[in-house]
Formats: C-alpha cells, structure tokens, sequence
C-alpha cells in the first residue's frame, strides 16, 4: 500500500477494502487475540484473511496504535514508543474509619484538644493511627502543647478542611441548635457555646459518656460520599 506525500506529511489512504474493515472491527471489539481461524469465523466476506492482516498492520505501523501479531494471534495494542504515556498514578479511595470521623468531629467542634480530652468525649480509647490518618490527609494540625503537666499535643482544624468541605471559616458549620433542629444531636445535653470550650457535654451529663458524635458523622460522611 503507497504511501502519500503532501507536503511533507506522510499519510495513509483513507479508504480500506470491506474485509479489512469488518477484520478491524473484530479485532478491536475482542477482548482477547483473535487468531485466523476466529476472524474468519466471525466476518461475512470469504477473503484472504493474511493478506488483509498485512494490509491493516502496515496502515497502523506508525499510528498511536499498531496491530501486532503475538503467538499467531492478532490484536490492536499501544505503539511501543508511546508505553511512556500510558502509566498513571492510580488514586485508591479508602473511607475513614467511623472512630476517625468521630474523632475529626470532636476536633472540629472542640480545638484545640488533646488526646485524652478526644478519647474522654468518646468514652473509648482509639488506635494510635486513627490521628495519623487525619494528619496525613492535612485535616488536622499540631496546634501546640497544653499547659497542663504532662504537656500534651492539642490538635486542631486546617485551611485544608476547610478547603475539603468547601467551607470558609469553622463558624460556617452547623450550630447546636441546627444539629439539634436536623436530629442528630440532643441539645439538652451539650452546651449552646461549643467553640474552643473543651467542653461539650454539660457537666451534669459527665457520667452519661454518651457519644452524641455517632450522628454528627453522617453529617460528614455524607460530604465525603460526595466527592467519590
């Protein structure tokens, strides 16, 4: 098949005969190499199925795409020059834990704060990787030690969440009372002023260490389902 030259292009002729174009076809909708045999099988016009395998594989010689022939079976396969191109970064979704999404909530609602204040609120002590997780994400922050003896590490919110939850400053989410007015929260039960109180629930409900987060995180959750 000639090539044709037009002004320094090199280019292919347009038209192919039927057969090839039903071979092509067949090869390209296969999931698998075809091999002669099958080809033939599958085509409505009796022709020579080699020679039209030729005639396709030097039209797709120097295209993105090339026929080849492997262990005697056909099928359409990147240019070997353009292998570069076809690697990608590959980004593996994984949802947070449901203690990881308790815990950024109470961070939200509570920083800064320590550890012990988180797994207090909670009731229940979390995997060392549960913050690391929030950190990695770029979430939360290490925002100083408290000065309490010990000095623990208190963590708080970043301009990443906000950025994450589209969101323009933490007093942008929702109030007590808003959680309250949707049912994911018992108002009598925390105070009304939660910002940087340390203090979510009343004193009074101390002892109760009910974990009121459990429905905050569908909140949460909710936003991130979105963005998968």
């Amino acid at each position: 098949m000639k090539k044709i030259k037009s002004n320094n292009i090199v280019k292919f002729p347009d038209k192919i005969s039927e057969a090839e174009r039903e071979i092509e076809a067949v090869i390209f909708a296969s999931p698998e190499p075809l091999d002669v045999a099958s080809i033939e099988k599958k085509i409505s016009k009796k022709t020579n199925i080699d020679k039209c395998l030729e005639n396709l594989k030097k039209n797709y010689l120097n295209r993105g795409i090339n026929l080849v022939r492997i262990s005697g079976k056909w099928s359409f396969r990147t240019a070997e020059n353009l292998s570069s191109l076809m690697s990608q970064q590959k980004t593996v979704e994984k949802k947070l834990s449901k203690a990881a999404i308790e815990t950024l909530s109470i961070i939200v609602y509570h920083q800064p704060v320590t550890r012990a204040e988180i797994e207090e609120i909670r009731g229940v002590a979390f995997g060392t990787n549960t913050l690391d997780i929030l950190l990695e994400l770029n979430w939360v922050k290490h925002m100083g030690r408290k000065d309490v003896p010990g000095k623990p590490i208190q963590y708080g919110t970043t301009d990443e969440f906000l950025n994450h939850f589209s969101l323009q400053k933490l007093s942008d989410l929702p109030t007590i009372d808003e959680l309250g007015s949707a049912g994911l929260i018992d108002t009598s039960s925390v105070e009304s002023n939660i910002f940087g109180t340390g203090k979510f629930y009343k004193e009074k409900q101390s002892e109760k260490k009910e974990n009121i987060y459990s429905d905050i995180d569908e909140m949460l959750s909710g936003t991130l389902k979105n963005e998968e």
